[in-house]
């Protein structure tokens, strides 16, 4: 048995230089396919552009909440930080002369 080395020739999506078609109908044909071709194409791209920035957008709002998060961390410890300092103050202070003697 004997297989051809020559396969036939297939239909693959892609751009095609129409110019060579001779007649009018296979060039209008030549030219729709590119046309369908281009328009699935750029849908595609299309669609995969709006899941990446839908992913990204999630992961925006992900760290947004992560930074607010954080940032009732930081006041939560400034408070406590400071609520130290102030008792200490108060505690060096000594307490407000009674003017008895005049």
């Amino acid at each position: 048995m004997l297989i051809s080395a020559s396969a036939g020739a297939q239909d693959v999506p892609g751009i095609e230089i129409c110019t060579v078609e001779k007649t009018m109908e296979r060039r209008t044909s030549c030219l729709q396919s590119n046309v369908d071709f281009l328009m699935k194409t750029i849908s595609k791209l299309g669609a995969d552009h709006q899941q990446k920035l839908d992913a990204a957008n999630r992961q925006i709002e992900g760290l947004k909440s992560t930074v607010i998060g954080l940032q009732k961390t930081v006041e939560e410890l400034q408070a406590a930080q400071k609520r130290p300092v102030e008792d200490q103050k108060k505690k060096t202070e000594p307490p407000p002369a009674k003017d008895g003697a005049k």
